[in-house]
C-alpha cells in the first residue's frame, strides 16, 4: 500500500508540473491519427476500386494491359507497406528521400516533421485499407451489380450509387480499427523527432528520471483516447444502421382507402342505398348519358 500511495503521489506531482506537455502530446497524437486515417482511407478507397475494376477476355488488349500494370503496382505497394514496420518506413521516408535526392527533397523544421509523419502514417494506413475496401466491395451481393447493369447503369454509376455506400458501411469497423491502431502507432514517430504523446513522455523522463509514474500517465492517456474513439465509432455504426424498433403493417392502407369509406348517413358510392348514386343511375336509364360522359 505504501508503494501504491507513493506511485499516486509521483503521478500527481508529474501531472501538476507537466500537464501542459502531456495534453499537448495528446492533441498532437489525435490530430496526426485523424488526418492520417482520413488520407489513408482515401488511398485505400482508390486502390480497392482499382483492384475491382472488371476485366474480361472480351475487353480490348490495351485495357487489360493497363489494369494488369495498375494491379501489380497496387499489390506491390500493399505488400511492402504491410510487411515492414512503420518505424523503418519513417526512417526510409524522412532520411532516405534526402539521401537519394542529394538534399533536394528534405523535411525541414516543424512543418517538415508534420508532413513526414502524416505521409508515413497515411501510406501505411492506406496499405491496410486497400484490402479492407476490396473485401467490402466484393462482399456486396453480385446480383445488385447485375441489376444495376440491367437497367443501364455504367460501372462508375453502379459503384458510386449501389456498391460503395454498402461497402462503406461494411468497412466502418475496419476504419475504426485502423484509427485506434494509428493512435498507438504514432508513438514511433519520435524516431524522426515528431513530438507527440510518447515523445513528451521521453522528454519528461529525461528531465526527472521518473520513468514508471510517467509511463502510467501515458498508459491511462492512450487507453482513454482509444476508449473514447471506440465509443464514438459504435455510435456512428448505430446511426448508420438506423432504428431497429418498428411495427409491421397488418392492413394494406391503400386497399382500405379504396371505396371502403362509409358515411354514417349516406353510405358509399358503391352502395345501392346511396341516394345520389341511385338517382344518377335512374336518370341515365331514362335519358341516356350525355355526350361528354360517353
Amino acid at each position: 500500500m505504501d508503494l501504491f500511495a507513493k506511485l499516486i503521489n509521483d503521478i500527481s506531482r508529474l501531472w501538476t508540473k507537466y500537464y501542459s506537455f502531456y495534453l499537448g502530446g495528446i492533441w498532437s497524437t489525435l490530430k496526426l491519427a485523424v488526418i492520417a486515417t482520413v488520407i489513408g482511407v482515401l488511398i485505400g478507397l482508390v486502390c480497392g476500386i482499382l483492384n475491382t475494376i472488371p476485366c474480361g477476355r472480351n475487353d480490348n488488349i490495351f485495357k487489360r494491359a493497363v489494369l494488369k500494370i495498375i494491379r501489380f503496382i497496387v499489390r506491390a505497394y500493399v505488400e511492402i507497406f504491410r510487411g515492414t514496420p512503420m518505424v523503418l518506413q519513417a526512417v526510409f521516408i524522412f532520411y532516405g528521400l534526402p539521401y537519394f535526392s542529394n538534399g533536394a527533397v528534405a523535411f525541414r523544421g516543424n512543418s517538415g516533421m508534420w508532413l513526414a509523419a502524416v505521409l508515413v502514417v497515411s501510406i501505411n494506413t492506406g496499405a491496410y485499407m486497400a484490402e479492407s475496401v476490396r473485401g467490402g466491395i466484393i462482399s456486396v451481393d453480385p446480383g445488385q451489380t447485375e441489376g444495376a447493369m440491367a437497367i443501364g447503369m455504367t460501372h462508375f454509376q453502379t459503384m458510386t450509387n449501389v456498391i460503395l455506400p454498402q461497402a462503406f458501411r461494411n468497412i466502418i469497423p475496419q476504419i475504426g480499427n485502423n484509427f485506434i491502431i494509428n493512435i498507438k502507432d504514432t508513438s514511433v514517430m519520435f524516431i524522426i523527432g515528431f513530438t507527440e504523446f510518447f515523445a513528451f513522455h521521453q522528454y519528461i523522463v529525461g528531465v526527472n528520471n521518473m520513468y514508471f509514474p510517467s509511463a502510467a500517465i501515458e498508459m491511462v492517456g492512450y487507453l482513454t483516447m482509444t476508449l473514447v474513439a471506440s465509443f464514438l465509432l459504435r455510435a456512428l455504426e448505430k446511426l448508420l444502421d438506423g432504428s431497429d424498433n418498428y411495427e409491421l403493417v397488418s392492413e394494406d392502407q391503400l386497399v382500405m382507402a379504396a371505396g371502403t369509406y362509409s358515411h354514417p348517413d349516406r353510405g358509399t358510392p358503391f352502395d345501392e342505398h346511396h341516394k345520389p348514386s341511385r338517382e344518377t343511375v335512374i336518370q341515365q336509364v331514362k335519358f341516356g348519358r350525355n355526350r361528354g360522359e360517353r
